[in-house]
């Protein structure tokens, strides 16, 4: 069995998954990016070949991707996210049209041509506004954990409105409501309908096809992703692994040129 690698350095957090040659997940890693970008792609890297007990040598090629995608030093290559997390969406969820793909820093909306090929994309460009850093700026000033704020959230019944466009800004306005006496669960929901508004406003501008796969760290919040099929009127394709969707591209790519400097076998040769 021949193994093909991707390892997707985020801003915040670094993942790494190994596929077969049925381009199937074997082994994922997800780790804290912290200060040292180089440290992290080779954990990320040796924690997903130890998860399935893939020996390295039988790794046959490496590709790194994000915005630390140069850092991955034991790689082969470099392919950029918004390729790697189009191809890694349509390998999950075939029939995907639009991704849109929400990390700690940035948001993305892109449009996939069947197959995976990117048509178009666009990316925020107000701060951090509709993005997980805006989570966690709330999460700061409302003393709570990142987990919490989805099951919290999805408990308010009167959202407020959140009218900053850059985080800076954002523990501000939390903590402007809850001087007013608002709740806790409706600062939240606010919170989550405010990045959701942004995130429909990108995809407009890339235009949205059905179907729809959300990617990236911010997939594991439950009421982000209900706020989303409200406000886009849908179902968003949403997995377990859709945290890893530009590691499973990246892979992708990878296999490819395993594939592509493979030997043919002797059968092919008689053929």
């Amino acid at each position: 069995m021949t193994y093909a690698a991707g390892v997707d350095v985020g801003s915040t957090q670094t993942k790494a998954v190994v596929v077969d040659e049925h381009e199937e997940i074997v082994g994922r890693a997800l780790i804290p990016t912290g200060a040292n970008v180089v440290v992290a792609a080779e954990n990320a890297y040796r924690q997903a070949l130890a998860d399935g007990r893939v020996p390295e040598e039988d790794v046959g090629y490496v590709i790194g991707t994000g915005y630390g995608r140069y850092r991955v030093e034991f790689g082969d290559d470099q392919v950029t996210e918004i390729v790697c997390h189009a191809r890694g969406a349509a390998r999950m969820f075939p029939n995907t049209r639009t991704v849109l793909d929400m990390g700690g820093q940035d948001t993305k909306a892109i449009r996939v041509a069947p197959g995976g090929d990117v048509l178009d994309f666009c990316m925020n460009d107000k701060c951090a506004a509709g993005t997980g850093r805006f989570l966690q700026s709330a999460a700061a000033a409302l003393g709570l954990g990142l987990d919490e704020l989805g099951p919290r959230a999805l408990e308010g019944t009167r959202p407020v409105t959140i009218s900053t466009t850059c985080t800076v800004f954002a523990e501000s306005e939390v903590l402007s409501w809850l001087a007013r006496g608002r709740r806790i669960e409706d600062i939240l929901l606010g919170v989550h309908r405010s990045i959701a508004s942004r995130s429909f406003a990108l995809l407009r501008r890339v235009g949205i096809e059905d179907e729809i796969t959300f990617t990236g760290g911010v997939t594991r919040n439950r009421a982000m992703v209900e706020v989303l099929n409200e406000i886009l009127e849908t179902r968003l394709n949403v997995s377990d692994d859709s945290h890893f969707m530009g590691a499973l591209g990246a892979a992708l790519f990878a296999l490819e040129r395993v594939r592509a400097g493979r030997r043919p076998t002797l059968a092919t040769e008689e053929a």
